[in-house]
């Protein structure tokens, strides 16, 4: 059947009383009621309960619990069916009223029971992770199922092949309540939420991890670090400023713990780094947290597959510990970490180049190599953990150049950090091209000069021919035209501004010899 083929959606607990609604609210007098249930996946319907126009009841699929909710379902047109349905009783249920042969009221009505598990039995411990199961039979019975906490907060659930399950990890006494369980039902229904309570109590036991290698705390003496020698074990190392991915173990969890041993300490204390709980959507940090963060892909801490990203510093070194708890069963990854780092000291003499490294005791050697292999470095060790070399200043090109650090493990793992050593900067001379800006502004200055000269003449000509003299004739060699002025009326007329000129006589062509011998020839 398709969801448009049934009336309702009845959603009921295992074992709860439970009433098949069909009334009618015209349909009175004589009438007869069949019941009648096809289990989920069957092609027939059968009779489970039969009353005819004399009241008497029958039917061969009859449960002990069944009965009509009114007996006098004639009178009352409530022909309601009334049992204490069990897992196996989910399915289609016809409520048909008939008079004589003609059918006058037909509901189905799909029953659907609901399963709610509550983990661990309760009381619940305090720390322990609270499991909240449930499933319908038959599932296509409805779009989904969610929980919510006490004070009506939203929790995190998922659909499984079994069903949805909700987690609540880390319990407290103050997470006890009453939660609730909502059924969306699919299709035609006479609700479109049912919700279902479960109660859940907390004790004031604290709950005890016994099967984890070392308490969740603090490593109590040194014998649990013998045993978590012993244990599965990662020794690695990394370059300082990279970085560097933290390993946790490959099965999905409920929520993750990340712990942390100093290097080179001979503290037994490990100090708690990170926890994320991907049900309750939470973090908390307590040290590291500019460094360290959840890895993203392939890992996705919002499903339970945990990694982390640790971009470490020299003194990040130590001891690891990734713990991935699922159902208050813990699994551990760690992660032995040596973080190399290289660095350079300027003195007045020298430059010192310095390798460090920490957790020396997964250190099997470190060195410095010059880019030129056949060059052997003298290096020195000052302070465990570090070893340096020294190249006199100037720097020359003999000493210029890379110089690499290798770190190898005791389990023969390497990692090397560089440092380019660079010539000085030579001082750069500053040549002046000769610029031709100055001599170009001199002839833009001699530009006006030159306009206001010829505006004097041009004003003493008009002023010499209002006196009726002729003062000026052009000759003409070329394409060039040479304009003569009187030299008297030049030397006897006041300055104009601040230009005066003054012709010099010449030799040959003496320009008072022309204007003689042009007054000559007019006279």
């Amino acid at each position: 059947m398709s969801p448009s083929d049934w009336d309702d959606v009845v959603v009921v607990r295992e074992g709860q009383p439970t009433t098949l609604v069909c009334t009618d609210q015209i349909v009175r007098g004589a009438v007869a009621i069949n019941w009648l249930v096809k289990p989920v996946g069957a092609k027939d319907w059968k009779l489970v309960l039969s009353a005819n126009e004399r009241k008497e009841f029958s039917g061969g699929a009859s449960k002990a619990s069944m009965r009509l909710t009114d007996p006098n379902y004639q009178d009352s047109g409530n022909f309601s069916l009334f049992f204490l349905p069990k897992m196996e009783d989910g399915g289609y249920y016809s409520c048909l009223v008939k008079q004589q042969k003609w059918k006058l009221k037909e509901r189905i009505i799909l029953l659907a029971i609901l399963t709610v598990t509550v983990e661990p039995a309760a009381p619940i411990s305090q720390q322990s992770t609270l499991r909240l199961k449930a499933s319908v039979n038959p599932d296509f019975a409805i779009t989904k199922i969610t929980w919510a906490a006490p004070g009506s907060i939203s929790m995190t659930s998922h659909r499984t092949n079994k069903g949805t399950i909700a987690k609540l990890p880390m319990v407290q006494k103050s997470d006890q309540g009453a939660y609730v369980c909502m059924v969306h039902p699919l299709g035609n229904s006479s609700s479109s939420l049912l919700p279902f309570n479960v109660d859940v109590t907390v004790s004031d036991k604290m709950v005890s991890f016994k099967d984890v290698t070392y308490v969740r705390t603090i490593l109590s003496n040194f014998s649990h670090l013998s045993a978590l020698l012993a244990a599965p074990q990662i020794s690695t190392a990394t370059q300082a400023g990279k970085p560097f991915p933290l390993t946790c173990p490959v099965n999905q969890g409920d929520y993750v713990r990340l712990w942390w041993l100093p290097p080179d300490t001979k503290r037994n204390i490990m100090k708690q780094l990170y926890q994320y709980d991907r049900w309750r959507v939470s973090t908390a940090l307590t040290e590291k947290f500019n460094i360290l963060q959840l890895a993203g892909p392939p890992y996705n801490a919002e499903a339970g597959s945990f990694s982390f990203l640790l971009t470490p510093g020299l003194d990040d070194s130590g001891l690891y510990s990734c713990d991935v708890y699922l159902d208050d069963k813990p699994s551990s990854q760690r992660t032995w970490l040596s973080v190399l780092n290289v660095k350079a000291r300027s003195y007045p003499t020298k430059l010192e180049l310095l390798c460090q490294y920490k957790e020396r005791s997964h250190v099997h050697s470190a060195k410095w190599k010059y880019q030129n292999e056949s060059r052997q470095l003298q290096f020195s060790s000052k302070n465990p953990g570090s070893i340096s070399i020294s190249l006199p200043l100037p720097i020359t090109s003999e000493t210029a150049g890379n110089y690499t650090c290798t770190l190898q493990l005791i389990n023969g793992q390497t990692v090397t950090a560089m440092h380019a050593v660079n010539l000085p900067h030579k001082e750069s001379v500053v040549v002046t091209t000769p610029s031709l800006l100055p001599s170009l502004s001199a002839l833009l200055l001699l530009v006006p000069l030159v306009a206001a000269a010829a505006g004097v003449l041009l004003w003493r000509q008009k002023h010499i021919s209002d006196r009726g003299i002729e003062q000026s004739l052009s000759v003409y060699s070329g394409e060039v035209e040479n304009i003569y002025e009187n030299p008297e009326d030049i030397r006897q007329a006041p300055p104009q501004g601040s230009v005066y000129m003054d012709l010099k006589p010449r030799e040959e062509d003496d320009v008072y010899q022309e204007l003689e011998r042009c007054e000559q020839c007019q006279g």
